[in-house]
This record gives C-alpha cells, sequence and structure tokens, in this order.
C-alpha cells in the first residue's frame, strides 16, 4: 500500500500544488520581514549625492553597458569581501535607479572600486585596457576621451531624483543649484572620460568611509 509521500510523488499534479504551496511560505517568509527591515530601506547615514559630473558619467557607464559585464554587490562571502571590500548593504543602493549590481563578471565588481587606482589609471585603463591588466579582455573605449559631455538634461536629472524618485534630503535645491553652477564654471568642458572616471572613483567611497 502505497504510503502518503508516494502518492504525492506519483501524482504530478498534486506534487505541483504543493511545492508552489511550499515555495509561496518559503518566499512569505524571507520577504514579509524585509518590509520593517529597516537596514534594507533606508539609505546608510554616509550616503552622498552624485554630482552633476558623477551623474553624467554614471549615465555613460549605462549607455556602454558597463554593468553587462561589471557587477556593484560585493557578496557575504569571504573570499569576495578579502578580494573586493566590505559586503553591499542594501541601505547603499535606496537612492539607485535603477540599480547596477548586474549578474554577470567578466570582469571584477566595482562596487569598491572608488579611490582603489588613480584616476591617471583609471584613464589609461579606458583608453588601452591591456596597457595596465595584460590578460584583460575588456575593449578600449577610446571615443570617451574625444566626446564632450552633454549637460542639455542634467539639471533635469538631479530634480527627477530629488522630488519624483523622492531623495529630497539627498537632491536639494541648494545642491542642484551649486552642481549647474559648476557645471558652468569648471565642468563646461568635461569629455565623457571625466565624467566616467568621477562616477567610478565615487563608487563605495559612502561605505569605506563607516567602516
Amino acid at each position: 500500500m502505497a504510503t502518503g509521500h508516494e502518492r504525492i510523488e506519483k501524482n504530478v499534479g498534486l506534487l505541483i500544488v504543493l511545492t508552489l504551496v511550499a515555495v509561496s511560505f518559503g518566499g512569505i517568509a524571507e520577504i514579509i520581514p524585509l518590509f520593517w527591515d529597516k537596514a534594507s530601506t533606508e539609505k546608510i547615514d554616509t550616503l552622498e549625492p552624485y554630482t552633476a559630473l558623477q551623474m553624467e558619467g554614471r549615465d555613460i557607464y549605462i549607455r556602454e553597458g558597463c554593468h553587462v559585464c561589471h557587477t556593484q554587490m560585493v557578496r557575504t562571502l569571504r573570499s569576495e569581501t578579502a578580494r573586493y571590500g566590505p559586503y553591499s548593504m542594501a541601505g547603499e543602493d535606496v537612492a539607485e535607479h535603477p540599480f547596477l549590481w548586474g549578474s554577470k563578471r567578466t570582469g571584477p565588481d566595482l562596487a569598491r572600486v572608488g579611490g582603489k587606482y588613480s584616476d591617471a589609471w583609471q584613464r589609461q585603463h579606458l583608453l588601452d585596457p591591456r596597457s595596465v591588466v595584460p590578460e584583460s579582455n575588456m575593449p578600449a573605449y577610446p571615443w570617451l576621451a574625444e566626446n564632450q559631455v552633454d549637460w542639455s538634461l542634467t539639471e533635469k536629472k538631479l530634480r527627477t531624483f530629488a522630488g519624483p524618485l523622492g531623495h529630497d534630503e539627498l537632491y536639494s535645491d541648494e545642491f542642484i543649484n551649486k552642481q549647474m553652477k559648476k557645471v558652468e564654471n569648471e565642468w563646461s568642458d568635461a569629455t565623457e572620460m571625466d565624467a566616467l572616471v568621477a562616477y567610478l572613483q565615487s563608487l563605495g567611497k559612502e561605505r569605506t568611509r563607516r567602516e
């Protein structure tokens, strides 16, 4: 006589239903508590807004598909923290739209790359990756040193992060106005290379300051 366990295994429809029930309960148990976990919904106290130059660099990072080959999420594994630095926290990314965690590491994780190398190293790496990392399979991006940054939508981007996306405490009117003055006075001739390097150098600094 078949036991209850055997009946379930032999009845495909029942097995599917019970599997879905088990997965649903497991998912609820993992997800629901996060709604009350402030560590996953509130920014860390050292989080800073992107400057106008960094914001444009971030968009160039997305445009060139850097997030396809590089992650920005250090897992809690010892092998990862030893190589990349402190593990990622949800509070670091509450103001990221879209988030750039990625899922593929053709290249190394960049979550803590800010300040790890000099600006000159980053520029050379983007111009000719194998001149600084011989085993690299990353393509070169020489056009970034020639293209000027298009500032026409910068203020709109900063204000979008402030109001519609709900980060007024980071992107205040005063901060945005100061950034646009810097665009006019300091960064008017900036290249896309300047912007991308500025963005890369900002990655992870808010967490390393906390550590």
